[in-house]
C-alpha cells in the first residue's frame, strides 16, 4: 500500500474526481507540451455526465486557458468511468495525445504509465495483515503507522488538520445560497446556533457534529478549499467528528493527529482493495469510506483496542453498502451535504456499538470492503455518479 498522505489532499471543491483530479491531469499534460498553442480535452463517462455541475471544465481551463473542453456521453467502452482524452496542438498539427483517468480522491493515472504515488510504503495488503503485524509486535495502530511512514507524516497531517478546521470555521460563519441553480441555502450557521427548547446533552452533541459536517460540505459545494477525506464529496464527515472532539471535548491536537493517521490508513485499505470513487462504486465508496475512516479514528482516539477499531470501521461501512451516487443536477448538494452529517453521526454510533460488542462480530473489515467493491461494480451505471438515476432522476422529472 502507498503512503496515507495521498488520502488527504487540499484543494478546491466541489469534487475530488471531477475537479481536483482533472485540474491535476491538466497540469501534468500541459507541462509536457509547453509549446502547444491550443489544447482539446474530451470528457467521457461520469465526467461527461456530471462535469458541468462539478466544475470540471472550469478546473481544466484554469490550468489550460483557452482549451476546448467537450463532453462525449455516447462512448461507453471505457477503461475507467472518469476518463479524459487530452490533445495538444500547434499550428494545426497534433503534437501529442494521452488518456488520463481520475481514479478517485483527486488522484490520477496516466494511461500506460506508473500512477502517481506509486512507491509502496506498507508491505501489508489489507487490514487483516496489519492487525496480525500489530499484535505480533505489540503495537498500537497509530504507532505502526508512524513507524512505517517517513518522518514528514506528522507535519503533513497537521497541515491537513489545520485546513480541515479552517473549512469548519468558514462554513459556520457563512450565509447565502450555494451556486448551481438549485437554490440550496447554507444551513450550518443556523444549525449550530439554533438550540431547541429544553435540549438534552445528546441532542446538542448531534446538532454540533451535524453543523460541522454541513459547514465543510457547504464550503465544498461553494468551490472553496477543503481536504479530501477521502473525497471532496465526503469531506465533511471526518472533520466534523474530530473538530467536535478537539473543540468541544478538549482532546489535544497530538492525539487528534494520531487518530487522523488511523483514518488515513483505513482509507488507504479501501482505496487499495476496492475504490473511493463514486463514479466507480457509487456513494458507498465515498460516504461509506468516510464513515469507516471516521469511526476508526474516533475509536482510536478513545483508546479502544485494534479489534474494536476494526469493528467500528466495519459497522460504518456495512451500513452504507449499496448507497448510490445520484447528485441532483450533478451538483454536490442534494443529497450530498445532508449525507455527510448523517454519516458523521453514524460513525459515532458505530464506535458505541463496537466498544461493547466487538467480541461477537462475524464479518471482518476486509470482507465488508470486498463486498462494497462487488456491490459497486454490480450497480447500474445510472447509480454511479451520472445523475441519470435515483434522486437526480426524480427531481428532473418533477
Amino acid at each position: 500500500m502507498k503512503t496515507i498522505k495521498s488520502i488527504f489532499k487540499i484543494g478546491n471543491g466541489p469534487s475530488s474526481s471531477h475537479t481536483v483530479g482533472p485540474f491535476h491531469a491538466a497540469q501534468i499534460f500541459g507541462a509536457r507540451y509547453p509549446d502547444a498553442d491550443c489544447f482539446r480535452v474530451t470528457l467521457y463517462g461520469s465526467l461527461a455526465c456530471t462535469g458541468e455541475g462539478h466544475g470540471t471544465k472550469k478546473a481544466v481551463i484554469s490550468v489550460l486557458p483557452g482549451a476546448e473542453v467537450v463532453s462525449d456521453r455516447d462512448t461507453t467502452d471505457l477503461p475507467h468511468p472518469n476518463t479524459m482524452l487530452f490533445e495538444a496542438w500547434k499550428n494545426g498539427k497534433l503534437l501529442g495525445a494521452k488518456r488520463i483517468f481520475s481514479i478517485g480522491g483527486g488522484s490520477v493515472r496516466v494511461e500506460g504509465e506508473a500512477s502517481e504515488d506509486e512507491t509502496e510504503v506498507y508491505p501489508q495488503k489489507n487490514f487483516t495483515e496489519i492487525i496480525r503485524f500489530c499484535k505480533c509486535n505489540d503495537l498500537k495502530l497509530s504507532d505502526f503507522i508512524f513507524r512505517t511512514e517517513d518522518p514528514t507524516l506528522r507535519g503533513s497531517l497537521k497541515t491537513a488538520w489545520e485546513a480541515m478546521k479552517d473549512s469548519v470555521r468558514r462554513g459556520l460563519s457563512a450565509d447565502g445560497v450555494l451556486p448551481g441553480g438549485l437554490g440550496v441555502a447554507r444551513k450550518a450557521k443556523t444549525l449550530f446556533e439554533k438550540r431547541c427548547y429544553n435540549e438534552s446533552a445528546d441532542v446538542t452533541i448531534n446538532r454540533q457534529i451535524a453543523a460541522y459536517a454541513y459547514a465543510v460540505s457547504e464550503e465544498n459545494a461553494d468551490e472553496h478549499v477543503v481536504v479530501t477525506a477521502p473525497t471532496c464529496g465526503s469531506c465533511g464527515v471526518l472533520p466534523a467528528v474530530l473538530y467536535h472532539m478537539e473543540t468541544d471535548r478538549g482532546f489535544p491536537e497530538e492525539e487528534i493527529l494520531d487518530s487522523l493517521a488511523v483514518a488515513g490508513l483505513i482509507g488507504n485499505v479501501i482505496r487499495t482493495n476496492a475504490s473511493i470513487s463514486g463514479a466507480e462504486c457509487g456513494c458507498q465508496a465515498e460516504i461509506g469510506s468516510a464513515c469507516s475512516m471516521t469511526a476508526a479514528a474516533l475509536a482510536s482516539l478513545y483508546g479502544l483496542n485494534i479489534d474494536q477499531i476494526e469493528y467500528a470501521a466495519e459497522i460504518a461501512m456495512e451500513h452504507n453498502l449499496g448507497l448510490t451516487c445520484d447528485p441532483v443536477k450533478g451538483l454536490v448538494q442534494i443529497p450530498c451535504i445532508e449525507r455527510n452529517a448523517v454519516a458523521a453521526m453514524r460513525a459515532v454510533s458505530s464506535v458505541n456499538l463496537s466498544r461493547f460488542l466487538y467480541a461477537t462480530r462475524k464479518i471482518s473489515f476486509d470482507e465488508v470492503v470486498a463486498t462494497m467493491y462487488r456491490t459497486g461494480r454490480d450497480m447500474d451505471d445510472k447509480y454511479r455518479e451520472t445523475s441519470h438515476g435515483g434522486l437526480a432522476q426524480i427531481y428532473h422529472n418533477t
